[in-house]
């Protein structure tokens, strides 16, 4: 095991002595450190690529800052959506084996598979999904905030997801559809998204250090930990997030000495050392333009810097009179980049542990315009102006907030009429509780506390180890929503800014209620000259029913209190009496409030 040791750290003096010796990067450490300085970041690595030759690696800072442990070229790091080109690359390998064409309907090869209307169900296929170009929304908080490890489950709530706009009309990211293509390779292969990604591409690349999963991460040694600058100011330990069922999207980690390999298949024509790695009428396809992103224009100080498409798993635009291929990633705690110049056979990948980090583009820009030899941009003069003035507006909008609030408000109902259970089936289910007189919203892996903005709108603050965030709200409020009969009966967030908001429907909290009160309750009811049947099943469940109705179970909500399980906004009450048969039954409806008495 030493000798292993001994010999990992030789390659790394050696691979940053050539980066030395290279007069393109003479002085880069300073600027690279002024980098991360001014970003306040905990650490990144990066990793630079000629042809087939690593020509720089190293790591800066600490991949551990309350152990200051640093980090180096070997650390893994997580690399979100930097993971989808992988994803992807595997259909172009299975195109090659004559197993799928790209023109093909996702639906061919999972046959269950449904999307949002007629249209793209007919129309839709495989480049569609790799080029996000769809017509859907991110619908990113369906599988952010209700995770879920089973990746058949997830590809079921697309059919409820909306577009908002037509098919190919649009580019719009989607991590939804990379998912769809990680499915597509487990049914034509047998195997899952991650074993395809391993012996697809981790081995014959000897990409040793990297994994696909959060579990691979927390055992292996060198891995770095995530943080987040919280206020401008202080770095916080962020837990690894498991992204679950949507790995295919973005849950590979990796080092850069890994990434380099990577990047090397792509820039010799999709070999590497000799191998091939990716069909190279593939590789030309995936970095060709197949959708338009946006207009891409340049500005006034780099005017040659300009276009913005999307190929398979790609951005490409023209830097500084170069034609760019990369792809970002981010992820709780985590930031990255993979670049590379296919005419000018040069690579780079950049790594962070920091949350949402202005890093991976500074540190890319800076090595691309000494590696290309054009002429230097300050980029971290440009961020630290960017800084100054984003600032400025967010003050700003702060004080529009407040200003759009209404003072003296209060909710319409008490805050245990807001509890229940909230279901959207293209997203899942939360609930709702209340804590010393608070609204607490429960997703699987996140608590907010809801904060009472006016009328029957709160905002979700996080609650941390730390206490609530009151920092980091994001714009997001949840509007309660009454039925015809007043109660609580949906919460709408607008969380796709593209379309309407989104609505979960509640269900009222179920309370336990003992047998012997339940037969209390059991009778016929007279109400308006009509009989109401209430009765036991299975001796635990009540049941109402009226002739020439169906019969409708009830769900105890509080004592005395039922809500009818498929009808929102009908509910009975039982009044008390010191008898042992209850005598009269309160029944409420949206058209009105009427009173039944027991027959004798």
């Amino acid at each position: 095991m030493h000798k292993i040791i001994s010999i990992a750290v030789t390659v790394l003096t050696i691979i940053s002595i050539n980066g030395q010796n290279d007069n393109r990067l003479n002085g880069v450490d300073k600027d690279l450190e002024a980098i991360m300085e001014a970003t306040m970041a905990p650490g990144f690595a990066v990793a630079v690529v000629e042809k087939d030759k690593v020509v720089f690696a190293r790591g800066f800072g600490y991949r551990d800052m309350e152990n200051k442990i640093e980090g180096d070229a070997n650390t893994l790091y997580a690399i979100g959506s930097c993971s989808k080109a992988f994803t992807s690359a595997v259909l172009g390998q299975l195109r090659e084996e004559g197993k799928l064409s790209l023109d093909d309907s996702p639906i061919k090869h999972i046959p269950e598979l449904r999307f949002f209307d007629d249209d793209l169900n007919n129309n839709i296929n495989i480049r569609d999904l790799m080029s996000h170009r769809t017509g859907l929304p991110r619908h990113d908080y369906s599988w952010y905030l209700f995770p879920t490890f089973d990746k058949d489950s997830l590809l079921q709530r697309i059919q409820y997801q909306e577009p908002f706009t037509g098919l190919r009309q649009r580019w719009y990211y989607n991590n939804f559809m990379f998912l769809t293509q990680g499915v597509i390779a487990e049914r034509l292969t047998g195997k899952s998204w991650e074993d395809n990604i391993k012996d697809r591409f981790f081995k014959p690349l000897g990409m040793t250090r990297s994994n696909t999963t959060i579990d691979e991460l927390e055992q292996s040694s060198n891995a770095a930990l995530g943080y987040e600058l919280k206020q401008d100011s202080t770095l916080r330990k962020m837990d690894y997030y498991r992204i679950a069922g949507m790995r295919p999207a973005g849950s590979i980690n990796s080092s850069v000495n890994d990434m380099s390999k990577w990047l090397i298949s792509w820039i010799n024509k999709g070999k590497y050392k000799d191998t091939e790695i990716l069909p190279d009428n593939y590789r030309t396809e995936a970095i060709s333009s197949q959708m338009v992103v946006g207009p891409g224009l340049p500005d006034d100080e780099i005017p040659d810097a300009h276009m913005s498409n999307y190929g398979y798993g790609w951005f490409l635009s023209s830097y500084k009179g170069h034609y760019r291929v990369e792809h970002g990633g981010n992820i709780d705690g985590f930031s990255a980049s993979t670049s590379f110049f296919p005419s000018d056979s040069i690579g780079i990948v950049v790594l962070a542990n920091q949350n949402g980090s202005s890093v991976p583009g500074l540190v890319r820009n800076t090595m691309a315009d000494r590696m290309l030899g054009v002429k230097r941009t300050d980029w971290l003069d440009r961020y630290v102006k960017r800084i100054e003035k984003s600032k400025k507006e967010q003050k700003e909008a702060e004080t529009n907030s407040d200003e759009s609030k209404v003072d003296n408000t209060r909710p319409s109902h008490i805050v245990n009429e807001y509890t229940g259970s909230y279901a959207n089936p293209g997203y899942g289910k939360f609930e709702i509780n209340v804590k010393n007189d608070s609204l607490f919203a429960l997703f699987k892996l996140k608590k907010f506390y809801l904060n009472h903005v006016h009328y029957d709108i709160f905002e979700p603050l996080e609650v941390t180890d730390e206490g609530i965030d009151t920092t980091n709200t994001g714009g997001l409020r949840i509007n309660f929503l009454t039925n015809d009969g007043g109660d609580i009966s949906y919460a709408r967030m607008k969380i796709e800014p593209t379309i309407d908001p989104i609505e979960f429907k509640r269900t009222p909290s179920i309370i336990e209620v003992d047998k012997k009160l339940l037969e209390r309750y059991v009778g016929d009811y007279e109400l308006g000259g009509m009989t109401v049947k209430i009765y036991l099943k299975n001796d635990e469940i009540l049941y109402l029913f009226v002739e020439g109705q169906p019969e409708y179970e009830l769900l105890a909500t509080a004592k005395h209190k039922f809500s009818f399980k498929i009808l929102d906004g009908f509910k009975v009450e039982f009044v008390d009496s010191e008898n042992e048969k209850i005598q009269e039954m309160i029944v409420i409806q949206p058209n009105g409030t009427f009173k039944a008495t027991r027959k004798q």
